[in-house]
């Protein structure tokens, strides 16, 4: 009788496994998140999402964003 020991998989193998696992994933994904986009209305995609709040309005003066003498 002869015993078969299972092969371990190459290095190669794996690496292109797991890249086609995770191409097939985001392709896959990306469909999914185009109908919520579809859903919103001309106004809702348009609106301004960004609001200067006061940490951020910190976070640019101690990173010295904004020109010498404002703010």
């Amino acid at each position: 009788m002869t015993s078969k020991t299972p092969t371990p998989i190459s290095r190669r193998a794996f690496l292109g496994t797991t890249a086609l696992g995770a191409t097939a994933s985001v392709a896959l994904g990306t469909g999914s998140a185009r109908p919520a986009l579809a859903q919103e209305t001309g106004d809702e995609r348009t609106r301004a999402r960004y609001q200067a709040t006061e940490h951020v309005e910190t976070y640019y003066r101690t990173n010295r964003y904004y020109p010498r003498g404002t703010n």
